[in-house]
């Protein structure tokens, strides 16, 4: 199991366009991929699930992989997330 836990700089929180970007990336990869903030947990390949979270700048985000492909998928989601959001 991986795990990346960042607190979210940008002004606007994790809007439409980042989190779509992200939901994505994410369904490109087969291992189970999930989100933690607001003490909520949600399935990090559901768009509308992130939008419902809410999160916004300030907020810390623990995004959590875990399978075959765990590495790779961290490794993509820790550059997306520190490069856009």
């Amino acid at each position: 199991m991986q795990s990346f836990t960042y607190v979210v700089k940008d002004r606007a929180g994790i809007h439409a366009r980042p989190a779509g970007l992200l939901v994505k990336t994410m369904q490109g990869f087969e291992c189970p991929v999930t989100i933690t903030c607001h003490g909520k947990t949600i399935d990090g390949k559901k768009l509308f699930a992130l939008m419902a979270m809410a999160v916004r700048c300030g907020d810390a985000v623990t995004l959590t992989t875990d399978g075959v492909d765990e590495e790779e998928a961290m490794a993509s989601a820790r550059e997306f997330i520190t490069a856009n959001l």
